[in-house]
């Protein structure tokens, strides 16, 4: 059965879920911040999925980073699945412009988080309502 590591639990807003991943919004206001993961029990790494279930994490890692990119405004989106704390695979997908408090590093422990407002939060869910409407069912905001 799947069940969201506590740490992404802690650390992020649901979004919603593709047909293969949940979407997460990274509760770091700095950088508009997804994490894809698959909804599989006991999976660390890409190639313990199916062919078809890798086939389908890249389709949405795709489809994400291209809605993203656009919607955002993107100079650079920064795509990654590393694990090295969070051993549940999933991936990052990360708008980065050469004007963010990080640029040009890595985002990973370079500032302390900043967490949405509750106003911040919800202006990203209604610009991603507006664009993510194939095959993506949005969560229930509490």
């Amino acid at each position: 059965m799947f069940v969201l590591d506590q740490r992404l639990l802690q650390d992020t807003l649901s979004v919603g879920d593709f047909p293969l991943c949940r979407l997460l919004l990274s509760n770091d206001s700095q950088y508009p911040w997804f994490i894809l993961v698959p909804r599989r029990a006991d999976i660390s790494e890409i190639f313990q999925l199916s062919d078809a279930e890798q086939a389908q994490l890249w389709k949405e890692t795709s489809v994400l980073s291209k809605t993203l990119q656009l919607l955002f405004n993107a100079d650079k989106m920064n795509v990654a699945a590393l694990g090295n704390v969070v051993s549940q695979l999933h991936m990052h997908v990360i708008v980065r412009h050469k004007t963010d408090a990080a640029w040009p590093a890595p985002v990973w422990g370079r500032h302390p988080a900043v967490a949405y407002s509750a106003d911040q939060a919800a202006e990203v869910l209604a610009r991603l309502k507006a664009v993510l409407t194939e095959d993506f069912t949005f969560a229930e905001q509490s």
